[in-house]
């Protein structure tokens, strides 16, 4: 009899120690989505010097912003938001226009033979005034139109916070960045998507377009093909 009893208080007892363990696992998860926080990286100095680390990524605009020093100076020192396509961006839009050139049998061309005024158009899209992190775009659920640096030119950004498993919009964050044309319909824009967001630089917020984005918002071929 007494040894059933010890049994029973055993019982009682392991099982009181599993529903324990069970509540702190839970919520030992349940903490880790809900304390998620996006970190802003922080790169000691200015946004051109940003680029200029990066190797093998951003060369494609480094070369053009050396044609264009207006803008090159302003990524050193204005206070900007710079929506930076890499390398395969641009390797892009050379390849599709000389593949229109060579349909048309016309010669081969590369950055380096392309109109400054048009680039100077395409590329002053990428960078935005004011330096602005994803907080300022988070409230603006149909997201908003921010200006060029140069031209007035107003371009589109929607914040995106992807869903972390167990935690509706606790993943990472990302922008989708777009060139309305001028309209208002969202099928007649062009759109890029981000691989990172939020780098702080002393004077800018960087964010990496995905390298699937073709430089100029496919109007590069039409502005350049002369």
């Amino acid at each position: 009899m007494m040894i059933n009893k010890k049994i029973k208080h055993f019982s009682k007892s392991l099982l009181m120690m599993l529903i324990f363990l069970t509540a702190l696992t839970s919520c030992e998860k349940d903490s880790i989505y809900h304390d998620y926080e996006n970190t802003i990286k922080e790169f000691d100095g200015t946004a051109l010097q940003y680029l200029q680390a990066q190797k093998n990524t951003f060369d494609s605009l480094l070369f053009v912003l050396d044609r264009l020093p207006d803008l090159k100076d302003s990524l050193s020192n204005k206070n900007i938001t710079l929506f930076a396509p890499t390398n395969q961006s641009f390797q892009a839009a050379i390849k599709n226009l000389n593949i229109e050139r060579k349909a048309q049998g016309k010669s081969v061309m590369y950055l380096k033979d392309c109109d400054l005024a048009e680039l100077d158009i395409l590329t002053t899209r990428y960078i935005l005034r004011g330096a602005r992190t994803t907080e300022s775009y988070a409230p603006f659920t149909d997201g908003l139109n921010l200006n060029s640096i140069k031209y007035e030119y107003p371009m589109h950004i929607q914040y995106n916070k992807l869903n972390a498993s167990g935690f509706v919009g606790g993943g990472p964050q990302s922008i989708i960045f777009s060139d309305p044309k001028g309209s208002i319909f969202e099928k007649n824009w062009e759109n890029a998507n981000t691989n990172a967001v939020n780098i702080k630089t002393k004077n800018a917020i960087v964010n990496v377009l995905a390298p699937l984005h073709d430089y100029g918002f496919n109007e590069f071929v039409i502005r350049v093909n002369k």
